[in-house]
C-alpha cells in the first residue's frame, strides 16, 4: 500500500511514524508533502528512506491513501494549490477538525472520502480516533482504515457523522483539557511553598494512579469521588470550593463551546 500525507506537521507525521513502526507500509511507500522546503531537513533526518515534495512540486500523486492532515482554516489554499487529479480508486483520509465529507468531496471532486478525529497521544500510541465515511467505501477498505488508525492507539466508528464535532471538542481538544487542570494544581502546590519540579511529580503522579484506579475500578466516578472525599475532611472542602464555583458547569460549556467552533470551521 502507498500513503500520501498532505500537511507533514506533528499529526501527519506521527501518523507516519506509527504506519511505519507496525510495519504497515513500507518507507519507500510514504510520500510527505508539506508547505515549504525548510521542513525538509528535519523529516528527512526522521523519514529518511521516504520521499518528500512540496504542494508545488506534486504533479501526479502515487498512492492508495492521501491523507489530509493541513489545519481545516488552510483546506481551501491547500485545494487552490493542488496541481494533480485524482484517481477514481485513490482513498482520502481526512483528519482536519470540522471540515464535512460533503465540503471535502465537493472542494476535491472526489467521493471516496473518509473522516477521522484524532487526539495528540498518537504521538505516543496511545490516541483514540473517531471515524466515519462517505457512502461507496466498502467494509474491506474500512477495515484497512481501522487498521492503520488502530497504530496510533484506539478507534471507534460513527455511523453519523454530526457527532465527530463532539467527538473533535471532546477528545480531540480533550488533552488541552486536563492539561490545563493539571497546570492549576501545579501552581497551586506552588503556591502552598512546594517545590515546583515536586509539585509537578506529586500531580503528574496522582493524575496517572487515579486514571489506573478510575479503569480498573468497578465502581462508578460518583463512588470513587466519596471514597476520597470523607465528610468534613480536606476533600471535601475543595470540591464544595469547585461546586460554589461552577467548576464542572464551566468545563461542560466550554466543550459545548469547541464543538460550536467545530461547526462553524465547515464554514
Amino acid at each position: 500500500m502507498k500513503i500520501a500525507i498532505l500537511g507533514a506537521g506533528n499529526m501527519g507525521l506521527s501518523f507516519s511514524k506509527s504506519f511505519l513502526k507496525y510495519e504497515l507500509i513500507k518507507p519507500a511507500d510514504l510520500h510527505l508533502i508539506t508547505r515549504n522546503e525548510s521542513k525538509f531537513a528535519k523529516i528527512s533526518e526522521e523519514f529518511p528512506h521516504s520521499k518528500i515534495s512540496t504542494f508545488d512540486e506534486v504533479r501526479e500523486l502515487d498512492a492508495d491513501l492521501i491523507i489530509i492532515a493541513v489545519k481545516p482554516q488552510d483546506f481551501q489554499n491547500v485545494v487552490d494549490k493542488i496541481q494533480f487529479t485524482l484517481k477514481e480508486n485513490q482513498m482520502i483520509l481526512s483528519i482536519m477538525a470540522g471540515i464535512k465529507i460533503q465540503k471535502i468531496q465537493k472542494l476535491l471532486n472526489h467521493r471516496m472520502v473518509v473522516r477521522a478525529m484524532p487526539n495528540s497521544p498518537t504521538l505516543l500510541g496511545m490516541g483514540i480516533t473517531g471515524y466515519t465515511s462517505a457512502e461507496g467505501i466498502s467494509f474491506s477498505q474500512l477495515i484497512i482504515i481501522e487498521r492503520l488508525l488502530n497504530s496510533t492507539g484506539r478507534s471507534v466508528y460513527l455511523e453519523d457523522e454530526e457527532l465527530l464535532d463532539g467527538v473533535t471538542a471532546l477528545s480531540g481538544s480533550g488533552p488541552a483539557y486536563f492539561y490545563y487542570i493539571v497546570d492549576a494544581m501545579i501552581k497551586a502546590g506552588v503556591e502552598m511553598g512546594i517545590d515546583e519540579n515536586l509539585s509537578k511529580l506529586f500531580v503528574k503522579q496522582t493524575m496517572l494512579g487515579a486514571y489506573h484506579l478510575m479503569n480498573n475500578s468497578e465502581k462508578s466516578l460518583e463512588e470513587l469521588i466519596k471514597d476520597v472525599a470523607s465528610k468534613g475532611g480536606t476533600t471535601e472542602a475543595a470540591l464544595k470550593t469547585f461546586e460554589e464555583k461552577g467548576l464542572k458547569e464551566a468545563i461542560g460549556k466550554g466543550i459545548l463551546n469547541a464543538e460550536n467552533r467545530a461547526k462553524e470551521l465547515n464554514g
